[in-house]
C-alpha cells in the first residue's frame, strides 16, 4: 500500500523485476541443494558402509538438475503473460 491507503499497482517492467528475482531465489536455493547432495554424497564413498546411500545422493542431485532449466522456463512463460495481460487491459 502506499502513504494515500491506495494500493500499489506496478508496472510490467516493475512486475518483472519482482517476479525474475523470486525465480532466481529458488535457483540459488536449488543450486545449493545440489551441492550439498554431491559434497555429502561423495564423502559416503570414502566408506563403503555408506556408498548405497552416497549413490542415492547422486541420484538427487542429478535429478534435481532438471529443475533449474524448469524453473527459467516457467519463469519466461510467467513474465510474458504478464507483459501480454499488460499490454491487453
Amino acid at each position: 500500500m502506499n502513504p494515500d491507503g491506495n494500493q500499489l499497482t506496478l508496472n510490467p517492467v516493475e512486475k518483472h523485476v519482482i517476479i525474475q528475482r523470486r525465480y532466481e531465489l529458488l535457483g540459488a536455493i536449488n543450486d545449493l541443494l545440489i551441492a550439498v547432495w554431491f559434497l555429502i554424497g561423495s564423502f559416503f564413498f570414502l566408506t563403503a558402509s555408506l556408498v548405497e546411500s552416497g549413490t542415492w545422493l547422486f541420484i538427487v542431485g542429478s535429478a534435481q538438475l532438471l529443475i533449474k532449466p524448469t524453473l527459467k522456463l516457467i519463469s519466461l512463460v510467467h513474465v510474458s503473460r504478464v507483459y501480454d495481460s499488460k499490454m491487453r487491459g
